[in-house]
């Protein structure tokens, strides 16, 4: 949401289930807002992502890995639902895309992009921080994140 609000967006939308890291997202949106570095309005909604009702207008969705198999496939349902009278309104920008799957077997999405995206050298420092305080080969690093973009054409 931070970086997005960078952007000239018309709005940044943010949902999170967890009232805890909604709490942690609002203490930094403020801090953010308050070092002049939001260029959109922000928001934060507090719930579940297979019931948010997406705002008219075209909307991009950036998602990080955020769920398995079953929640992915129910948030494409919704996503289908708010914009099936509305073609091509809807891009996604999936980092980390495990269930990449998910969104290939799904009728109305086209894939405009799959590939490895280069990590910053922030991002690489950050990992790497995380990483240390990990259990012995739990998770692992590289140099990219495997990414994918797709569009919602409402073919389905």
């Amino acid at each position: 949401m931070l970086l997005a609000a960078e952007m000239p967006f018309r709005a940044v939308i943010g949902v999170e289930m967890n009232p805890t890291l909604v709490r942690i997202a609002r203490q930094n949106l403020a801090l953010w807002r308050k070092a002049g570095r939001a260029r959109a309005p922000m928001r934060l909604v507090q719930g579940d992502a297979t019931e948010f009702v997406f705002p008219p207008g075209p909307c991009v969705a950036f998602l990080f890995n955020p769920f398995g198999a079953v929640v992915m496939r129910r948030l494409l349902k919704t996503m289908a639902r708010c914009f099936g009278d509305r073609p091509c309104a809807l891009d996604i920008l999936y980092v980390n895309n495990e269930q990449e799957g998910v969104l290939e077997a799904s009728q109305g999405f086209v894939r405009l992009f799959h590939g490895q995206v280069r990590r910053s050298r922030g991002d690489a420092i950050a990992d790497h921080r995380i990483l240390a305080n990990q259990p012995e080969g739990e998770y692992a690093s590289a140099n990219y994140e495997d990414c994918s973009m797709w569009r919602r054409t409402g073919r389905d």
